[in-house]
């Protein structure tokens, strides 16, 4: 390993890594709901209810019922303030959301799980349709159940109170398609809107009370008359509506085509674009723009375009949307300008960069065609459309704009942030015979990528100037096409990492035939082997200081390699599965390595010491990158979770050294207490630092004064409750031992003599402590009894002595 250079600062080494943020999934599918104020988003995850914060993304709360059951249905009151769930137990639980608080749990009355439930306007009663076929309304504020509805067939899947609250009706639609009508002052069906040929997917009541609009998978929107219960209108949408919004009379939305006075709603469905219709004359009057990224998308039923859900958020004006892959978009309701996005669910992330000049992005794979770029500091996602199937490696030129990504679909793509964050394909390249499973970025200029793949060949692909420079200035419409200038074939099985030296003359691969290859660039000329490692190489990664390369292999090691002769240098073996990933951190003094145990090792490399494992991960770690500061690192798992981890190494120094002052400080104050002879404050300070030992000091200092047991037992009396339950903790301690079992017994003797026996056993504890307690002071009072008898034997042998003594003084006196 070469020295640090003369004049650079001392590397100062990382002993630990805290997760500062953590990407995972938090919306599994269904209804979604968002509070009126436009703050909060309540989102299932299979036996979890989500809250999040809107604005920065962050999990606030997650609400789960005792019993561990998959909530099927929740609702939010229409002020805010009341939540509530219901799960396969048939159970219903109302909650106090922020402060995660279940107040009142009963059972839904249900013979199958509730399917969905709504609030009335005022927020006091509660209707739920089962999968039963039976409606119950519950007034939530007396918490009894006020109705129970029957003729409904099948599964009840959509209940709406009628917004004017004098009527007291409730709408609702089941699996035989029609939309019922109950007067809850009668409690009976007065009427079935019949006129949906496949399921209701929602209703929406206008501002003057008597128009009702539903939507369905028959591909129609419904205008109903409510005076006279006859269908109005049946607009025809081709394509399946799962939601109809209507959009607010007092709004402005000229910029939407809405030019008239007169009812307009929105619908979502199948397409996967929002659609403005006009209820009057049936006309669309504003379709949704397709992203460019989306325009070779397939537009069929349920692709994963589609949408699930919409709603209007009337306290930020903003249109939420919510796709089958489980990302939840936030327009400008006036505009329908994409605000923001989260992407609810990530199956399993193979793989991950730090993006951008700061880092304030990151880039994930997460087996799927798509990639998720996330901005760190508010979890908005984009999502990028391009590849055709799965997305397997990634990696980020110096500067952090531009990236390159290789899918399963035989392809690369080259891709540009601009300076407001948003990404665009700009170049494409097709060539390889197989899936492109691993690539690497030059390092010095935007000027060429090395990919791999599992036809066992490398390809260097160039970068032309004009490219990066009609990239930067924003002037490529659509992705260039792009040519691989060399083809090697590099190993004889799957490559699966590839690595561009620091100065762009080298190249690195690692393959499952166990071996790394060193090349030269841009010719791919071989320039050596390094063999050693026992199983299939999984990464390979150059020092970024050193003639060093870095590898790291199925067989558990990590293994460092001297690039002029090809020899092992170093081996680290600590990891008990599978190393898939390296990275070097520290300016190259210190690597680190995570495996598909989902374990992080941090390694010193002077030392070959383990120096922290961090465990984060429940499944295989395939992403790994480090930031430009070197102070942050981003892990990437199977179990989909994103983790980004924070360098605590000089906190926690800091932290350690105001530690080890405060004790000095307390130490120095012991220590003038005892001088001083303030007893009483000398044992609080010692209890308060936890410190068995200078406790055991002071009592000691204390029996030493003149009247040392009174002395005693007058402070520990002061003492709190708290206090004697430590001193009583610590004696337990002290009498185990024969050397300190005085002082023990001394405080055990003012504890029995001076506490009532009911007062004692409230202690904390009490019970272990007497079992310990016991058979100590039993073997104390032995070795006692057997030093009393010993001193009896030398009394009585002095006794006699002196009388033998006497005797025959005696005898020599009358001689």
């Amino acid at each position: 390993m070469a020295a640090p250079r003369a004049g650079s600062a001392p590397v100062r080494f990382k002993s630990n890594y805290a997760v500062s943020r953590k990407i995972e999934p938090f919306y599994k599918g269904g209804k979604v709901q968002i509070s009126q104020d436009g703050k909060h988003m309540f989102c299932p995850c299979g036996t979890k209810l989500n809250i999040m914060d809107i604005a920065t993304g962050a999990l606030v709360h997650s609400i789960e019922q005792d019993d561990q059951e998959d909530i099927t249905s929740f609702v939010l009151s229409p002020d805010d303030e009341v939540l509530v769930t219901g799960s396969r137990a048939l159970l219903l639980k109302q909650w106090e959301w922020r402060q995660n608080k279940c107040t009142r749990t009963w059972k839904a009355m249900h013979t199958a799980p509730v399917a969905t439930m709504i609030f009335d306007s005022t927020s006091t009663l509660l209707a739920t349709g089962g999968c039963d076929s039976t409606i119950k309304i519950w007034d939530v504020i007396k918490q009894y159940c006020t109705h129970n509805l029957k003729g409904s067939s099948g599964v009840v899947h959509i209940v709406e109170f009628h917004p004017d609250i004098s009527r007291l009706q409730l709408f609702s639609s089941s699996m035989d398609y029609k939309i019922r009508i109950w007067d809850l002052k009668s409690s009976k069906c007065i009427a079935s809107l019949d006129g949906h040929y496949s399921a209701v997917t929602s209703l929406a009541f206008a501002a003057d009370r008597n128009t009702l609009i539903s939507s369905g998978r028959d591909k129609v929107c419904m205008v109903w008359d409510l005076k006279t219960r006859e269908a109005k209108r049946t607009i025809p949408l081709y394509e399946s509506v799962e939601a109809a919004v209507l959009l607010p009379g007092d709004g402005d939305f000229s910029q939407l085509g809405v030019k008239k006075q007169g009812l307009h709603f929105l619908t979502a469905g199948s397409k996967g674009i929002l659609r403005i219709w006009e209820a009057a004359t049936a006309a669309c009057v504003y379709t949704q723009p397709v992203p460019y990224q989306r325009a070779d998308a397939k537009e069929e039923e349920g692709s994963e375009h589609s949408l699930t859900h919409c709603m209007l958020v009337s306290g930020k004006n903003e249109i939420a949307t919510v796709t089958a892959e489980h990302n939840i978009l936030f327009y400008d309701a006036q505009t329908l300008q994409l605000r923001k996005q989260f992407a609810g669910y990530n199956d399993e992330v193979l793989d991950v960069r730090f993006l951008g000049p700061t880092d304030s992005h990151i880039v994930v794979a997460t087996n799927s065609p798509q990639l998720k770029v996330f901005q760190i500091a508010t979890s908005h996602c984009q999502i990028l459309y391009g590849h055709t199937e799965t997305v397997l490696a990634l990696d980020v030129f110096r500067k952090g704009l531009m990236f390159c990504s290789c899918a399963k679909d035989r392809s690369i793509r080259v891709w540009r942030m601009d300076k407001a964050g948003e990404v665009v394909c700009v170049a494409e390249g097709l060539g390889h015979a197989h899936g492109v499973g691993a690539l690497s970025c030059s390092r010095m200029k935007e000027s060429f990528v090395v990919t791999s793949s599992q036809d066992c060949t490398i390809k260097v692909w160039n970068l032309s100037e004009s490219l990066t420079a009609k990239a930067k200035a924003g002037l490529i419409s659509s992705p260039e096409i792009l040519h691989a200038q060399v083809t090697e074939r590099g190993h004889d099985k799957d490559i699966n990492s590839v690595a561009v030296s620091p100065n762009d003359k080298l190249i690195a691969t690692g393959s499952q035939d166990r071996t790394a290859k060193l090349w030269s660039c841009p010719d791919c000329s071989l320039m050596g082997i390094f063999s050693g490692h026992k199983r299939g190489i999984w990464c390979v990664q150059f020092s970024p200081v050193d003639q060093v390369l870095a590898t790291s292999s199925a067989d558990g090691s990590v293994k460092l390699w001297g690039l002029h002769d090809f020899s092992c240098l170093k081996t680290f073996e600590g990891h008990d599965a599978s190393v898939l990933k390296i990275v070097f951190v520290s300016r190259g003094t210190q690597l680190l390595s995570s495996g598909s145990d989902g374990l992080l090792k941090l390694w010193t490399i002077k030392t070959n010491e383990c120096v922290k494992t961090l465990d984060g991960h429940e499944d295989k770690v395939w992403g790994l990158h480090c930031n430009k500061q070197d102070d942050m690192v981003v892990t990437a798992s199977s179990d989909s979770c994103v983790i980004l981890w924070k360098d605590v190494t000089e906190i926690e120094l800091e932290e350690e050294q105001a530690k080890q002052e405060e004790q000095i400080m307390k130490d120095q104050e012991l220590s003038n207490l005892l001088h001083e002879k303030k007893y009483l404050k000398a044992l609080g300070l010692a209890i308060s630092l936890d410190r068995p030992h200078t406790v055991l000091t002071v009592i000691k200092a204390i029996l030493k004064e003149t009247d040392g047991k009174e002395n005693l037992e007058r402070n520990i009396l002061r003492l709190r409750k708290d206090q004697k339950e430590s001193v009583l903790k610590f004696s337990v301690t002290w009498n185990t031992n024969s050397r300190n079992c005085h002082e023990a017994q001394a405080v055990l003797e003012i504890f029995l003599q001076h506490e009532a026996p009911e007062f004692l056993l409230q202690y904390e504890g009490i019970k272990t402590a007497v079992e310990s307690l016991l058979p100590y002071t039993e073997r104390h009072f032995q070795r006692l009894s057997r030093l009393l008898q010993a001193s009896m034997f030398i009394d009585f042998m002095w006794q006699n002595m002196r009388l033998a003594d006497a005797s025959q003084w005696d005898e020599d006196m009358s001689l």
